[in-house]
């Protein structure tokens, strides 16, 4: 095949200069059958096929390969026919005498044919979509898998991103609450997958069941939903777009941060910052388009959406309730009661009717156990054999003078002295630790080792009276020894 540029001569040769075919071909060494050609086409044209590719080989098993291909359609992707494989069972089951180049040039030749097309899509002002995606990050010096949570109103393509621990229903409900009030409106409707987080069930008819969780909070943002088909992530595409964007451009290199907390400051900045671009196909700033989406979206309701997951569950004997597979402490006095556990991404609440029981912070290991130290601590007056090896006082750091205290109290009142000692650490109940404690080191100052000496001290500081320790209401208490004193001892004094 010869250049252009052999075109342009030869041509310029013949059609500006008058010259005949046969003196063309002389002149450039050229068949006169060419020279016919390139007068025909400004370009060299390329190899054109007059018919269609025969395959006398493979011709008698095409349908076979038709049929494996049309029936890969219902497998999962990662478990469909390569050509490689469709060459070794036309070889191996049907006795195909062909080469493996044929069968993979016409299984390509079938899979560019049946590629799904695309129609470019108009997103008007005052809608959204969201997704999740997943990367690595190193929080807190360990390394682990993050879920982010991407928001996007596509008509000015601003976009928001948090990360969470998990993707768990209370992680999409908060995402939602950060994503509207990083807007600063809600969208009149959102786009997503099929998500078990929003999708409990698609029926026969293709009517999405809601889960409990994702009714509540459409109904407290009045958002409408939309949902893409199952298995179909272009029906969202600007979202997806935006899942890959995040992580290239957001998490790469491996963002290393000391809590989640930290990380999304970082990436909501970084969002903040991307509304001073004009992107490609727009005139405006990514800021200025999205004052029209303002203009559409609903107003943000207050307050904010109660992003929690809720489970109603019962307490156990250990005084323990389970979440997510960790247990969770609840004061000793509402074993075997019914209640509420409200999961939020930072902590878990326990709730029995109208009052909050127990509040901890959220643990996301697998069957961990999460106790509150003052939740056991009445039962541990009662049995008090189970001090040293009670678990849920194991690891609790109290100063080094609640550990004297109770060497003193054992030492001076035996197994009285224990409970004793439970009785100071109730008192952490209703007071400050650092209240508590300087009682019980003014205690120890005084060698008043007791818990009524402890309690009056601790009074007497928070209502800023002196201390009166009456050793008659208290006989247990050391007795003072106080010498008479003498005039002769006022004589010395004054002879000195």
């Amino acid at each position: 095949m010869y250049d252009v540029e052999i075109y342009a001569q030869v041509r310029r040769f013949c059609i500006a200069d008058g010259n005949s075919n046969r003196h063309a071909a002389r002149f450039f060494g050229l068949s006169r059958a060419t020279i016919r050609k390139i007068l025909t086409y400004s370009e060299p044209p390329g190899y054109r096929r007059q018919e269609p590719v025969s395959r006398p080989v493979l011709g008698p098993y095409i349908g076979v390969v038709g049929h494996i291909l049309e029936a890969d359609k219902a497998m999962p992707r990662k478990q469909r026919h390569t050509a490689k494989r469709i060459y070794e069972r036309l070889r191996d089951e049907h006795g195909y005498p062909g080469k493996y180049g044929s069968v993979k040039e016409y299984v390509r030749e079938l899979q560019q044919v049946s590629r799904e097309m695309f129609i470019p899509l108009h997103h008007p002002p005052g809608h959204g979509q969201a997704d999740f995606g997943e990367a690595l990050a190193v929080i807190g010096g360990v390394e682990m898998k993050i879920h982010y949570f991407c928001a996007e109103a596509p008509h000015s393509d601003d976009m928001f991103v948090k990360a969470y621990p998990g993707e768990t229903t209370e992680a999409f409900l908060d995402g939602h609450n950060a994503a509207f009030s990083y807007f600063g409106g809600v969208p009149r409707s959102m786009l997503y997958d099929n998500t078990k987080l929003a999708v409990a069930r698609i029926t026969g008819d293709g009517t999405r069941q809601q889960t409990r969780a994702f009714t509540a909070l459409r109904s407290h943002y009045l958002f409408e939903p939309r949902f893409g088909r199952p298995g179909k992530g272009n029906d969202k595409g600007k979202v997806e777009g935006l899942v890959g964007y995040a992580r290239r451009n957001f998490l790469v290199p491996i963002p290393r941060s000391g809590s989640f907390d930290s990380l999304n400051k970082q990436l909501e900045e970084q969002c903040r910052q991307r509304r001073d671009r004009r992107l490609r196909g727009h005139k405006d700033t990514v800021a200025v388009r999205l004052e029209r989406d303002l203009q559409a979206f609903l107003p943000l309701p207050s307050p904010a959406f109660d992003a929690c997951d809720k489970i109603a569950t019962r307490v156990s004997s250990l005084s323990l309730v389970r979440y997510k597979n960790n247990d969770y402490s609840v004061p000793v006095a509402f074993g075997h009661r019914d209640v509420v556990v409200k999961g939020y991404v930072d902590q878990v609440v326990i709730i029995h009717g109208a009052q909050v029981i127990a509040s901890h912070e959220r643990s996301w290991k697998k069957e961990d156990f999460v106790y509150d130290p003052l939740h056991y601590l009445p039962l541990l007056e009662r049995k008090i054999g189970a001090l040293d090896q009670a678990a849920p006082l194991q690891g609790w750091q109290l100063p080094d003078t609640f550990s004297t205290l109770r060497r003193l109290m054992e030492a001076r009142l035996g197994k009285k002295g224990k409970r004793e000692y439970v009785q100071v650490l109730r008192l952490l109940e209703t007071f400050t630790m650092e209240q508590v404690t300087n009682a019980v080191a003014e205690s120890i100052r005084l060698n008043a080792i007791s818990i009524d000496a402890v309690k009056h001290l601790l009074l007497c500081a928070v209502e800023r009276k002196a201390p009166r320790l009456d050793l008659a209401n208290w006989p247990h208490l050391p007795k003072a020894s106080v010498k008479t004193t003498r005039a002769s001892d006022y004589a010395s004094l004054v002879s000195s």
